[in-house]
C-alpha cells in the first residue's frame, strides 16, 4: 500500500509547513530557542581582516550543517585610508539590517498567506567619522540616525504590505540590536 505523500506548502520560497513547525517545536520547548552565534576575525594588514562564519549552537545542539565556511572579507575606502578590499564595517552593518528586515518581511508574509513578487530596500546611514577617529568627544562615534526604504510588489493591498513590514520591524534580530542597548564585552585573550 502507498500513502501519498503532501508536498510541502512553498509561499515566497519559505516551506510554511517547516515554518509553523520550529514555531510549535519552539513553542513547546522554550529552550530549543537559545543560539549563539560566532564569527572569527583576522587582521590581513592595513584595513583589511577577514570574518569566517561557520559552526553555530541552535536548537539544542551544535550545528556543523555547512560544509563549507562563509569568508566575508572588509576593508576601508582609499578616503579612509583603506584600498578597498571589502565593504566597511559600518556597510555590513548596514546589510546585516537590509538582510534581517528582508528575511522578517518574507517569513511574516509567508507566514500570513501574502504572496510577495520582489522585494527591495535601501539603506541610508548618517555617520560623522570625528568621534571614530578620536577627533571630537562630542561627536557620536557610530551611526547618527539610519532611513530603511522598502519598495514591494505583491497583489496584497498597500495597507497589509505596510502591516508586514511593522511586523518584520517588531521581529527583527538586528534593528533590535541596532536600536536597543545591547551588553557588549570587549576583552584581550592571555
Amino acid at each position: 500500500m502507498t500513502q501519498a505523500m503532501q508536498q510541502p506548502r512553498i509561499r515566497n520560497g519559505v516551506n510554511v509547513d517547516q515554518l509553523f513547525g520550529t514555531l510549535n517545536a519552539i513553542k513547546a520547548q522554550p529552550a530549543l530557542g537559545t543560539f549563539q552565534f560566532r564569527v572569527n576575525n583576522r587582521w590581513l594588514g592595513g584595513a583589511h581582516n577577514q570574518s569566517t562564519v561557520k559552526e553555530f549552537y541552535g536548537a539544542g545542539q551544535e550545528d556543523s550543517s555547512r560544509a563549507t565556511p562563509f569568508i566575508l572579507d572588509a576593508g576601508e575606502p582609499p578616503v579612509l585610508i583603506g584600498t578597498n578590499e571589502g565593504p566597511n564595517p559600518a556597510e555590513f552593518a548596514l546589510h546585516a539590517l537590509a538582510a534581517c528586515l528582508t528575511t522578517s518581511l518574507v517569513y511574516v508574509a509567508a507566514a500570513r498567506g501574502v504572496q510577495l513578487t520582489a522585494v527591495e530596500s535601501t539603506l541610508e546611514g548618517d555617520l560623522d567619522v570625528q568621534g571614530g577617529l578620536g577627533l571630537s568627544d562630542t561627536v557620536r562615534n557610530g551611526f547618527e540616525r539610519i532611513r530603511v526604504t522598502f519598495k514591494v510588489e505583491s497583489d496584497a493591498p498597500v495597507e497589509k504590505i505596510r502591516e508586514l513590514v511593522a511586523r518584520a520591524q517588531s521581529r527583527s534580530v538586528v534593528f533590535d540590536t541596532i536600536s536597543q542597548p545591547v551588553a557588549v564585552t570587549v576583552e584581550l585573550a592571555e
